[in-house]
């Protein structure tokens, strides 16, 4: 891994390289010539590569693409939508969790280049486990894509207890769904809002089609009787996620090298300042900066994406913590519409 200055000074390089490639749309303007359009391209490819970096849409795309959607956390932190991830490979979406904010995010990433997303593109989600901040874009999920064409149901695989969310979320609508349906507006599908849901029982493969094979992990998150990883293989990549858990041996061996690695992460100095019930807490439910050092050495993804951060304080970048505690991979901290 590049450090300290020669990092610095790179990084530079490749952030006025990638700014200007993405502020040009993709495209290099008229007066430079094809050569230099391949020197960008290639010096995106590179920074990514040896940096870690987020990368524009229009840049050198790969088959498959991580959209992170939402990066945050229970906490309401204003720049962050909730855990949401998207796995795009060709013009399929495979969406991971639903955070509040999930479909605005996608839109967002749409006008950023990724153009799989649509209406009709949102109709498969994996959830890891039912807490809130996981769940509470769920309906935003079912029905605005409804709303703005989607004509077949949603797919919704989760632990026990989705099957029930989803009949309550579609009771809880039923008002807006008569309207939509035999009110004065324009009929919508009689099928888009539905979920069609799948209770996970159990790890293994869950899903597969010409594109993806999906693999529950079963996870540690505290008292959650099921809570789930996943790992997705695609014709160019492998990727896993953790959503919530803490260390979880399983988990890293499923990854053994993988290509993406997305993790979610505290920081222990920062739990130093949290009440004792809260600590007791975090230790049982969640992974810390030197847990997932020590778990990412052995398991060695090619990159590790940290979200779903906890930071009672500390600086913004939990990267540090994780180089500190031995861990010299290529590491980043996820920002909402980071693209890998």
């Amino acid at each position: 891994m590049i450090r300290g200055s020669s990092y610095k000074s790179i990084k530079g390089m490749c952030v006025l390289s990638i700014n200007f490639y993405s502020q040009s749309d993709g495209d290099v303007p008229m007066r430079c010539t094809e050569m230099l359009r391949v020197v960008f391209a290639l010096t995106i490819f590179v920074c990514g590569s040896l940096l870690g970096m987020a990368m524009p849409a229009g840049a050198l795309q790969a088959r498959t693409q991580v959209v992170m959607l939402g990066t945050g956390n229970p906490n309401p932190t204003p720049d962050q939508s909730g855990p949401a991830t998207a796995i795009v490979v060709d013009q399929q979406v495979y969406l991971i969790d639903a955070g509040p904010g999930i479909v605005r995010r996608v839109e967002a990433a749409r006008l950023k280049g990724i153009e799989p997303f649509n209406a009709n593109s949102l109709n498969k989600v994996f959830l890891t486990h039912l807490h809130s901040d996981h769940t509470l874009g769920l309906p935003d999920l079912m029905f605005s894509p409804w709303v703005s064409g989607r004509t077949e149901s949603i797919s919704v695989y989760g632990p026990p207890g989705t099957k029930r969310m989803t009949n309550h979320l579609e009771e809880a609508w039923s008002e807006d769904i008569y309207m939509r349906l035999f009110g004065l507006e324009p009929r919508s599908s009689t099928e888009g809002y539905k979920a069609s849901t799948h209770e996970i029982e159990g790890p293994g493969l869950i899903y597969s089609d010409e594109l993806v094979r999906v693999y529950a992990i079963p996870v540690v998150h505290g008292s959650w009787p099921a809570a789930y990883g996943y790992k997705f293989e695609t014709p160019d990549r492998v990727i896993v996620i953790s959503g919530d858990a803490a260390p979880s041996p399983i988990l890293f061996e499923a990854c053994d090298g993988c290509d993406v690695l997305i993790h979610e992460v505290y920081s222990p100095v920062g739990l130093e300042s949290r009440p004792p019930e809260w600590q007791r807490y975090h230790r049982s439910y969640h992974t810390s900066t030197v847990e997932l050092a020590e778990m990412a050495q052995k398991s060695n993804p090619k990159l590790l994406v940290l979200y779903h951060q906890l930071l009672w304080g500390v600086p913004d970048n939990l990267t540090d913590e994780i180089e500190a505690s031995g861990y010299f991979g290529r590491v980043v901290s996820a920002r909402d519409l980071d693209i890998f």
